[in-house]
């Protein structure tokens, strides 16, 4: 039995190290959407507006097969969206988006995160989950492992960048060739994306122009890795090990960047899943800037997504606490002050397998919550955070400066059946 690296179906000041603090807090949450379809990422618009993307439950068409190449294949429709939550309402106002997902509307890739630039321009990232090599074959021309500006008012878009497509070129970490872009932030005129599945950071500009790879993250050394039990269901079976195999003390696992924020010092931190299998404590947040790569932050569990807020404090949100094959989704949300406190704002308690986050101008965080099911997807606003400082293990941190960005919000509740779209 090969192990083979998991891509997810599923981010001058100076860094010194010293003693954090970690908080325990108390927050609540109230649903302000429902019964979404793989819930992606969110962000509001200039206008106060929350959108969120659905990824879709893919559909009858063509197939490809899995990154892992063990397993159900993954086949593609029409199902992935943008809704718009108004004023106390949901509305799909963006349909037909491709989707790629396993047979039971799980494992989905497509639309993935959107964001709006200064004039209010929306961009839509869309994942894609496999080897771009079997895009364009077996799919015929598709949006998938793209960057596209849609518009809303006519229910249509164009695609400004390839991100699929240049990993199949290029392959800039020198690995196994896979694509998979699950975040990405606007910076002026240039669109910056974290390819889960290539292992890099890219950079192109809104027009389409100079796609290039910023950097790329390294694979992690893992000692004495825990894995699942041997004959321990799996839609990855590979990557269960056999019966009676010894398993190697040290085991090389992929970065697998997931999300991408861009902080006040002007540097970008993108926040790590990590690969198979799924290390407890073993996700970093990167950061990349002038001065090179290094990490700014560990001790986390499967990262999906940052977000600065206005006072240059960093959210990261954990997919789970533990490793994803335990079977507990378990999430949190974790703030960094610029101190380098960390305090858990949310741990559990209705907060399962989480997939992006977003600050509101109310100072609330929003969060796509059951990221990972088909239909039972929502949108949590957390507030009423209170929290007391205790010690806690030392971890990378930076000084970091306000950062003034500020958006207005709205609210609310459930979706139709996506099959009514």
């Amino acid at each position: 039995m090969k192990l083979k690296p998991l891509t997810i179906t599923i981010l001058t000041f100076c860094v010194t190290a010293f003693s954090g603090m970690k908080a325990a807090s108390a927050a609540s949450f109230s649903v302000i959407a429902d019964g979404l379809y793989n819930a992606g990422g969110l962000s509001f618009s200039p206008d106060g507006n929350l959108y969120v993307t659905e990824a879709g439950i893919g559909g009858s068409g063509a197939c490809v097969p899995p990154a892992s190449g063990q397993g159900d294949s993954l086949c593609y429709g029409t199902s992935g969206a943008v809704t718009k939550i108004e004023n106390g309402k949901t509305e799909r106002i963006l349909t037909g988006l491709p989707s790629l997902a396993l047979p039971d509307g799980t494992g989905a890739a497509g639309p993935r995160d959107i964001k709006f630039d200064a004039t209010g321009k929306p961009y839509v990232l869309i994942g894609y989950g496999a080897n771009p090599a079997f895009r364009d074959r077996n799919l015929g021309y598709t949006d998938l492992g793209k960057i596209i500006a849609p518009d809303f008012k006519t229910n249509s878009w164009m695609s400004v960048a390839d991100i699929a497509n240049y990993e199949l070129v290029n392959n800039p970490d020198g690995g196994d060739v896979g694509s998979n872009p699950l975040g990405f932030v606007i910076d002026g005129n240039k669109l910056v994306a974290a390819d889960a599945g290539a292992n890099d950071l890219l950079s192109v500009s809104t027009g389409g122009i100079n796609l290039q790879a910023i950097t790329t993250f390294p694979e992690d050394i893992l000692a004495n890795p825990v894995f699942p039990l041997s004959g321990t269901p799996s839609n990855e079976p590979a990557q269960v090990p056999s019966q009676g195999e010894v398993v190697r003390s040290q085991f090389a696992t992929q970065p697998v960047p997931s999300g991408v924020a861009k902080g006040p010092d002007g540097a970008y931190y993108v926040s790590q899943f990590t690969g198979f299998p799924f290390p407890e404590s073993g996700a970093k947040i990167y950061r990349v800037g002038a001065d090179g790569t290094s990490v700014f932050a560990d001790g986390f569990t499967q990262l999906t997504d940052l977000q600065f807020d206005p006072a240059g404090n960093l959210y990261a949100l954990q997919y789970a606490n533990q490793s994803a094959w335990k079977g507990n989704f378990d999430g949190s949300v974790i703030k960094i002050a610029a101190d380098g406190t960390r305090t858990t704002l949310l741990s559990g308690n209705g907060l399962e397998s989480p997939s992006a986050l977003t600050i509101g101008a109310d100072g609330a965080v929003y969060v796509t919550n059951r990221g990972d099911r088909p239909g039972q997807g929502q949108v949590l606003r957390i507030e009423n955070i209170k929290s007391v400082p205790e010690p806690s293990s030392a971890f990378g941190v930076l000084a970091i400066a306000a950062l003034g960005v500020a958006w207005l919000h709205k609210k609310r509740i459930p979706q139709p059946p996506i099959n009514e779209l």
